[in-house]
């Protein structure tokens, strides 16, 4: 451990920001509940950091994505790590991090970190779970600070919103944590819907073999002590308290959890809906229907099949598509929830465990959950495709985090920017949203509301914890 000391959680002012954004403030009132932004008294402009210098970067989340969205910005050259942020620091943890940046200050609550060492940061990783998202990014846009977080972008549909308007209002430059659509697969497959590869696209799927940590499950009756090192308070953040349950909630079982996660559509939802979202100009859904094991009253449930229905775009036709995730019990053993095999897919070939299908009048597009290795199907198609259709139209993107250092150097926006990062997260959600209420929902996104089940709508935002409003 470095000499520098770890916080503790303190007291710190607060105050209510009375321009909360339109959108924000419309959702807020459909919820019935006054959801105030939180920020420092000191919030003049933007942190500009000229194109000759290195941004100043907090890491809040060291561990795991964390360490990866660290070397990520490292990597570029062009970044100062300048502060450290994780609720655990429990001896053993995050040693490898730990060991290369031994002297940077570290903090365990990143409500003091931004207040301490506000005038220092440029712009802040967040790779933590996704309930601590809204909360850590609106601190810091309320800041001046630039942000790159991890997806999904929010917990929820109202925080969605309100990150992407206060990133609007701010002036801040933004990135979502989706590799893929950095990638050159996407690119691919943009251009190949572009240029009618397949034909018209009216059918989708999109699959993946999640989860990964436990769904369709109770809270434990047990409770345990807290570890020596890890700031429970701070990692329920927002959330209601609950006792500490070892092996539970932290580490990396906190997806499935109501409370915390988002369950699988959110862990891979803004990966693998990423291309057809972009591709085909997708936009709001008018209706989402879903399928699912049972639920328990706290967990997302072992297995979903979600349906969207997305309406007619100018010259182009409704699309239907259809998210699969977990493992369904078929004839007393439990395999994976895959679409269909397509019968254009030669034999010899199979559908991989996570991936895209985009069926189109004459053929379709195959790719894996980043969209990556893009094929279209039959073989015998994609290369009559390629013979007559040569080119390549798109640039090459320069990588995720250079494009967000770009971005805060004055540059073009990052491809994930919060603009389009946000109604993305927004579209995931509504699957959980039909997911949780158990019925086809129909969305309003003018008024923020699920118009045809009301009960629906409390799923759009959340009851924040005192201490913790955003």
């Amino acid at each position: 451990m470095s000499s520098q000391p770890i916080h503790d959680v303190g007291s710190r002012r607060r105050f209510l920001w009375t321009g909360l954004a339109a959108a924000g403030a419309a959702l807020a009132q459909s919820c019935a509940k006054p959801y105030n932004l939180l920020k420092r008294e000191r919030v003049d402009k933007v942190k500009k950091v000229p194109p000759s210098e290195k941004i100043n970067v907090a890491a809040i989340g060291i561990g795991g994505k964390g360490m990866s969205d660290i070397m990520g910005m490292m990597n570029t050259g062009e970044v100062n790590l300048v502060a450290l942020c994780d609720v655990d620091f429990r001896e053993g943890r995050h040693k490898e991090t730990l060991a290369m940046y031994p002297d940077i200050p570290r903090y365990q609550d990143f409500r003091i970190m931004l207040d301490e060492m506000d005038r220092e940061i440029d712009a802040v990783t967040i790779s933590t779970p996704d309930h601590i998202h809204a909360p850590a990014a609106m601190s810091a846009m309320s800041r001046g600070m630039h942000v790159f977080c991890q997806k999904p972008l929010t917990h929820n549909i109202m925080e969605a919103r309100l990150l992407t308007e206060t990133a609007r209002k701010m002036n801040v430059a933004t990135q979502m944590g989706i590799q893929g659509h950095a990638s050159l697969g996407i690119r691919r497959i943009y251009e190949w819907v572009r240029q009618n590869a397949v034909g018209e696209i009216r059918e989708i799927h999109v699959w993946t073999n999640r989860p990964g940590w436990p769904q369709g499950i109770h809270r434990p009756l047990t409770e345990d002590p807290v570890p020596e090192g890890l700031d429970w308070n701070v990692w329920l953040g927002p959330a209601q308290e609950r006792p500490y349950a070892d092996g539970t909630y932290h580490p990396g079982r906190w997806r499935g959890w109501f409370d915390f996660g988002a369950g699988a559509l959110g862990d891979i939802g803004c990966h693998s809906l990423d291309a057809p979202f972009w591709s085909l100009d997708l936009g709001y859904p008018t209706r989402v229907s879903a399928e699912t094991a049972p639920l328990t009253e706290e967990t997302y449930p072992k297995w979903s099949i979600v349906t969207y229905e997305f309406p007619a775009r100018g010259d182009w036709p409704a699309v239907k598509l259809v998210w699969r995730d977990g493992k369904k019990e078929v004839d007393g053993k439990e395999e994976q929830n895959m679409p269909p095999r397509p019968e254009m897919l030669e034999e010899g070939r199979s559908l991989q465990d996570n991936g895209q299908l985009y069926f189109g009048e004459n053929a379709a597009i195959m790719c894996g959950m980043y969209a990556e290795s893009p094929r279209v199907i039959p073989e015998s198609a994609m290369s009559e495709f390629l013979a007559t259709n040569p080119d390549r139209f798109m640039e090459k993107s320069m990588g995720p985090y250079m494009e967000f250092v770009r971005a805060c150097k004055g540059g073009e926006p990052a491809g994930a920017c919060f603009d389009y990062a946000g109604p993305l997260t927004e579209i995931v959600h509504l699957g959980n949203l039909a997911i949780r209420s158990q019925e086809s929902i129909e969305f309003d996104p003018v008024s923020m509301k699920v118009t045809n089940v009301s009960r629906a709508n409390q799923f759009l935002c959340r009851e924040y914890r005192e201490g913790w409003k955003i």
